[in-house]
């Protein structure tokens, strides 16, 4: 097949390859037998892996759920929450914002440590919130903040929560497989992520990767949640390796392919990989008098966020459109108080998709009466 082949610079879905699309073509199968069955526990195990939690201290196992990466937020706190105890929601930006939320509508008891957007979390203040508050049970951040780029310091955040006796919960769904991570070094007893970011696949995937024991512990918490319960979709994994409710059979083909091919590449040289794109998007920018919102030492390397020129012609959406017509996809910023557009090094892209990015967004200017290079009122 012939597939037109578009350049994702949105924060996910990313650009896939085109074996993992064609994964998805596979015969029809009842998701109740042996053969799906173990090939969920083959991925359960390499998701597993792909952290590093392998490890025989504290054994980690992968949980799968049918939904985008925002039932793994809901999943987590629901779940892990013990009675009577508090959540410690570290919040610099609208991912970590949205776990506020969650605690909110489940009326989770919970602090809500508000930090500035544009910088990592500063370590001391959780450690302040955590000695004001002992009786925090589970400490919540994002690992790397899409809204912004902002990427947090995981491991010292994690530190701090274990000298606490608290559990650590990261949002890892715009890092994992990208940005490497090792769950015990970085003291991370759950993270998270969804199939179409980092691993490249399709939307519709979502797991959580996480210790048993803590797992196993929380069958005795309340139970707020019927289809988002953690112990009852890893109890049910347990016992007949399979899902509790229905997976999204061809979805799980996709992803399946892709964890094949995150091994091939590997996790150094695909991150490596990421890191060039990111460069070239930096240069590219510089080179059109864009400026970036959050300082180059704060970014993950991954997403960068792009303030708007100041110019009377400037229309990120005719300039989206542009784009978009032309095989790229740019996405809107997530700051409320800042005007912004986002570039994101995710996907299955490389630095010659960058170049001829910018090649289309110079002409996406160009058309449209705006200034190159871009300009801007304040120095």
């Amino acid at each position: 097949m012939n597939i037109k082949r578009n350049v994702l610079l949105n924060p996910g879905p990313s650009t896939t390859t085109d074996t993992v699309k064609m994964a998805q073509i596979v015969p029809d199968i009842c998701p109740r037998e042996k053969e799906f069955a173990g090939m969920m526990r083959q991925m359960r195990e390499d998701l597993v892996r792909i952290v590093h939690g392998e490890t025989a201290k504290s054994p980690y196992t992968a949980v799968l759920f049918c939904g985008s990466g925002t039932i793994n937020i809901d999943v987590c706190l629901n779940s892990l929450l013990p009675e009577g105890k508090k959540a410690l929601i570290v919040n610099n930006g609208a991912y970590s914002t949205r776990a506020r939320e969650v605690c909110e509508y489940y009326g989770l008891t919970h602090i809500d440590l508000s930090l500035p957007i544009d910088r990592p979390v500063d370590v001391a203040a959780v450690e302040r919130a955590l000695a004001e508050n002992p009786d925090v049970a589970l400490v919540y951040t994002t690992h790397h903040e899409t809204g912004t780029g902002v990427l947090n310091p995981i491991r010292e955040i994690g530190a701090a929560a274990h000298r606490h006796g608290a559990i650590f919960v990261i949002d890892s769904t715009s890092s994992y497989a990208m940005i490497p991570i090792d769950v015990e070094r970085d003291n991370v007893d759950f993270c998270m992520a969804s199939a179409q970011k980092g691993l490249m696949a399709m939307t519709g995937l979502s797991f959580v990767v996480g210790r048993e024991d803590v797992i196993r512990r929380s069958a005795e918490y309340p139970k707020r949640s019927y289809y988002c319960n953690l112990f009852l979709q890893y109890d049910f994994f347990e016992k007949t390796g399979e899902m509790h409710f229905t997976p999204p059979v061809q979805t799980v083909y996709a992803a399946r392919q892709a964890i094949r091919e995150y091994f091939e590449e590997g996790e150094q040289a695909k991150w490596a990989r990421h890191t060039r794109v990111f460069e070239a998007i930096h240069k590219g920018l510089s080179e059109l008098g864009f400026r970036n919102v959050i300082k180059r030492e704060h970014q993950a390397g991954l997403v960068v966020s792009v303030l708007y020129p100041d110019d009377e012609n400037w229309s990120f959406e005719r300039v989206h459109d542009y784009c978009y017509e032309h095989g790229f996809t740019i996405y809107p910023g997530k700051i409320s108080t800042t005007n912004t557009f986002r570039l994101c090094a995710l996907g299955a892209i490389d630095v010659s998709d960058i170049e001829a990015f910018f090649v289309v967004l110079k002409q996406a200017l160009v058309t449209n009466g705006i200034s190159v290079p871009v300009v801007y009122k304040e120095k």
